[in-house]
């Protein structure tokens, strides 16, 4: 699994925290990180710090907070990816199916309305 930062992609100032090229062991292990760490026990997930994940450009963690806040980056190298525990269980659900099978579907992982997205696509195009 390989993370990177897609700035201005689409040429009208949106951008995008990709996570790809993974199979489906991947997105199980990355499923189970995410309700492990950040759900049951409610802390930080750094994911520079997990062997499976290959940083390209930048580094996210994730973490609780009282609101849904999104992405957020002060150097577009650090990113912060802010959401309420309920919008981390609602991210496990759109995980699920990529846990199933092997597919080249994408799934955006939030809907906040801020300019960086996050991306879950196995295929990477």
């Amino acid at each position: 699994m390989k993370l990177d930062y897609l700035e201005n992609y689409n040429g009208l100032h949106e951008n995008l925290v990709r996570l790809y090229n993974f199979d489906k062991t991947e997105a199980i292990k990355f499923k189970n990180l995410l309700e492990e760490i950040v759900i049951n026990k409610k802390q930080k997930l750094n994911l520079a710090e997990i062997d499976f994940i290959e940083p390209i450009n930048c580094n996210l963690i994730f973490g609780l907070f009282k609101s849904d806040e999104g992405i957020l980056t002060k150097n577009n190298e650090n990113f912060f990816c802010i959401l309420t525990l309920e919008s981390f269980i609602k991210m496990i659900t759109l995980i699920e199916p990529f846990c199933k099978k092997d597919t080249r579907a994408h799934q955006y992982l939030y809907d906040v309305d801020t300019p960086t997205d996050l991306l879950f696509c196995p295929s990477a195009t």
